[in-house]
């Protein structure tokens, strides 16, 4: 039997905590998630960057413009402080609430990892849920790419980080959930994007193999992202083998579903698993 460190890693994408309508930030999608999560939950949230982009534009009438690097640190800044303002308005008030923001080096350098997992893991312990998210606000592009290409020298794997995505899949190869969760805007992986009756409801295979072979299967039928600069549902399938792989088991649902309901099949989702 898998022994797990933690009960659930869960990430929600940018598009997922945006209410179209309005242009603003869907409070009743960030209450919902946070009512829901306990010490022994890490969570990885997107959304700085068009939290802050909102909430500049509601401020001062008209967007930033200029280098795309330097408006996206601009607004990813302004946003943090609101997204983790809003996390604090609704997760109960017994728990403590922790901010990590990480890069890439975090995961690539083993003394990095280490001391990330240990903080981690420190949480449940003392009754805090950390909220997770990528540091846009200081990261360079140029030399992000930079530093990623002089590892690409050295090691044959390398995590990037790009999307919150990959962020969370490698939080739960740190932590080893029984659930990773994987929140969007749709209710799973399509085998056609464009026919919502083609939900695939289970990936499930006996071994690792298997479940690869038949991961990539369905890699080869995604197609498109919900935003510009995402990665889309190809790349969530490609960042979950390695947990899939370790025997969490991975849940891609919409971000309208409780997450209790999800895990335990009340709601439509893709489940990834050996069985």
């Amino acid at each position: 039997m898998t022994a797990f460190d933690v009960e659930l890693v869960g990430k929600v994408g940018s598009m997922a905590l945006i209410n179209k309508e309005y242009e603003d930030i869907d409070y009743n999608i960030i209450a919902h998630i946070s009512r829901e999560l306990r010490p022994g939950c890490m969570w990885v949230t997107s959304g700085a960057t068009e939290i802050g982009r909102l909430d500049y534009l509601h401020r001062v009438g008209n967007e930033l413009w200029g280098d795309y690097n330097d408006i996206k640190t601009d607004y990813s800044a302004q946003g943090q402080a609101i997204l983790m303002e809003t996390y604090r308005r609704f997760v109960d008030s017994r728990f403590s609430l922790r901010q990590f923001l990480v890069e890439h080096q975090h995961f690539n350098d083993e003394m990095k990892r280490e001391h990330l997992r240990a903080a981690l893991m420190r949480c449940p312990k003392q009754g805090a849920i950390p909220i997770i998210n990528y540091n846009d606000p200081v990261c360079s592009e140029e030399n992000r790419k930079m530093e990623i290409q002089a590892l690409r020298s050295a090691h044959a794997k390398v995590v990037e980080c790009i999307d919150n995505d990959e962020t969370a899949s490698q939080i739960a190869c740190l932590v080893r959930p029984r659930y990773l969760l994987i929140l969007t805007s749709v209710d799973g992986i399509y085998s056609d994007v464009n026919d919502s009756s083609t939900l695939v409801k289970e990936i499930i295979a006996g071994k690792e193999d298997e479940l690869i072979e038949k991961i990539d299967y369905y890699i080869n039928h995604c197609e498109g992202a919900s935003r510009p600069g995402a990665n889309g549902a190809a790349a969530k399938l490609e960042y979950v083998k390695e947990p899939a792989k370790t025997g969490t088991t991975v849940f891609i649902a919409n971000s309208r579903y409780g997450i209790r309901d999800i895990l335990e099949g009340r709601a439509p989702s893709t489940k990834i698993c050996l069985s």
